[in-house]
């Protein structure tokens, strides 16, 4: 874990930069791993994701399911346009809140480094 700066992290997953990019001043890109799936994204993707997983939620196909706790029926689209995920409306809240705290966290670095700089 020492050669990576983390943004956020939660029950599913973590998003974080390589290191490496860092020293080599390449700041737009960012690791997001949940489940067995890792996906390196830049802060647009990230925002693309996160309207993805909203769209997901506000179709919610699993309100009257019986198997919802266990079931991996609800399909999300991802950033990579030739891969989608099924998963369980858990998971679902889950990469809700790692996507949003990452834009939060990430948008936060910005805003204060924008403000120590000046």
């Amino acid at each position: 874990m020492s050669d990576i700066r983390r943004i956020y992290h939660n029950d599913i997953g973590i998003a974080f930069q390589w290191k490496q990019d860092l020293a080599k001043n390449r700041h737009d890109k960012f690791q997001v791993i949940f489940r067995d799936t890792g996906f390196y994204l830049t802060l647009s993707q990230i925002e693309n994701f996160a309207k993805f997983v909203k769209q997901a939620a506000a179709r919610d196909c699993c309100k009257d399911c019986k198997a919802q706790k266990n079931c991996r029926s609800i399909l999300l689209k991802t950033p990579a346009s030739t891969v989608d995920l099924a998963v369980s409306e858990k998971e679902l809240r889950s990469i809700s809140d790692l996507m949003e705290g990452t834009l939060f966290q990430i948008k936060l670095d910005g805003y204060l480094k924008d403000i120590c700089s000046n």
